[in-house]
This record gives structure tokens, C-alpha cells and sequence, in this order.
């Protein structure tokens, strides 16, 4: 099956590339993930929790970067995952990319999901696949917001540039001054990242949907 989201950050479009394609600082802002291992710089181990209606699933895999486009702000991530119970297996892959908006940039996505095993029958229903991709793509967009909002820094830090040596005719330095210029410069501590985003609950999801459903069924009636 195959859907569209999208979302909106406070950043410019290259800005915005930066921040989506470091995977240590996107991961913990996902809903009911967690990155457990950095292969190379495009593959990696992780883990995500997911509900599907009532049922709660658990899967663990690997994710890949393919057709990294940085000039155009684009590329693709394929996932491959095993629900932890034995229940089947899910199979992603996403295509992205960042244009530019008035709020700084969008990002869209579009994706391709193919399930198997007993989480097929889970997820059959379209409408909930769409639903629960929707509210998982909206709380990870909140949480990068509230991530860079509490580290407006997050994109590059200004770069430590040595002072200029004194002039050979200068009055030497005292001796705290000396020692402190000596001292080899240090980078700043890099920014700790945020604990991974809870899992929303089935419950909330539930309600969602059932909630979206209403909505369009009597917008369909006015009609």
C-alpha cells in the first residue's frame, strides 16, 4: 500500500537536510523508536514500536539510505523489520524530499508499505495504516520542533577561530594569561539528545480514527 504526508520545520531547506540526515538526532524524536546500532554513515539497526488498532507490535531491523540527492534536499530510506513475537514482518520504503514554505520547509514523504505474516491481517485495513502513519509522522514533526526550539543550535556551531599571536614588540602576557592561551581550545559538548518519543498509545490512535472517519462521513453528507 502506498501514502503521502508531510510536514513543516523552522528551518530553511538546507538547514532542514542537515538536521533529517543525522540519524542520532532524528531517531529519539520518533514515536516508539530507537537506534541501535550505526553500521556506516547510510545503514543502520533499530527498533520501533507500533499499534495497529488494539494490537500492539514490536519490530526490529535494519534501515538503509539509498539516492542520497543533497543538492536537491532528496532521498530514499528502505526498511526491513521482524515483529519480535514471530507475527510477520513489514517492509518500507519511503522517498523524501524538502521544498521550500513560509514557515521555512516542508518536508514530504511518500511511502510504500508492504506487510506480511499475521500483522498483514492487523493492518488490512488501509484506513488504519494511513491513520496510524499520519499520527506517528505528527508527533515525530512535534517533537523535531520542540527538539530544535530547546537547541536553536542545532544546526552548526560557530567555529573556534584562534586569537591572533600578539606582536613581537608587545609587553609579554601574565602569567594566568599565558597558561590560559597555551591551553589547547576545546570543542563545545555537543548538545545531549532528547529520550526516544513514547509509542502513542493504542487508545489515543482509537479514537483518532474512529474520529476521522465521522468527520468525513458526514462531510460526505453535506455533499
Amino acid at each position: 500500500m502506498e501514502f503521502d504526508n508531510a510536514f513543516e520545520v523552522p528551518l530553511a531547506p538546507a538547514a532542514a537536510w542537515t538536521v533529517l540526515m543525522d540519524i542520532r538526532r532524528v531517531a529519539p524524536c520518533m514515536p516508539g523508536a530507537a537506534l541501535t546500532e550505526i553500521i556506516d554513515p547510510q545503514h543502520f539497526r533499530g527498533k520501533i514500536a507500533v499499534r495497529l488498532g488494539p494490537v500492539a507490535l514490536a519490530f526490529a531491523g535494519r534501515v538503509q539510505f539509498e539516492d542520497v540527492d543533497e543538492a536537491n534536499h532528496s532521498a530514499r530510506v528502505k526498511a526491513q523489520g521482524s515483529d519480535d513475537k514471530g507475527r510477520g514482518s513489514a517492509n518500507a520504503v519511503a522517498t523524501f524530499r524538502i521544498e521550500p514554505a513560509d514557515i521555512g520547509s516542508r518536508v514530504l514523504i511518500h511511502t510504500d508499505l508492504m506487510l506480511s505474516g499475521a500483522v498483514a491481517q492487523y493492518g488490512r485495513g488501509v484506513g488504519m495504516i494511513q491513520s496510524t502513519a499520519a499520527q506517528i509522522i505528527g508527533q515525530f514533526a512535534a517533537n523535531l520542533r520542540a527538539q530544535l526550539e530547546l537547541q536553536p543550535d542545532v544546526v552548526a556551531a560557530p567555529p573556534i577561530v584562534p586569537a591572533a599571536a600578539p606582536p613581537a614588540s608587545a609587553a609579554p602576557a601574565p602569567p594566568q594569561v599565558a597558561a590560559a592561551a597555551a591551553a589547547p581550545l576545546r570543542p563545545p559538548e555537543p548538545p545531549s539528545l532528547p529520550p526516544p518519543a513514547k509509542p502513542i498509545s493504542g487508545l489515543t490512535l482509537a479514537g483518532r480514527v474512529i474520529w476521522s472517519k465521522l468527520v468525513a462521513l458526514f462531510a460526505g453528507r453535506r455533499h
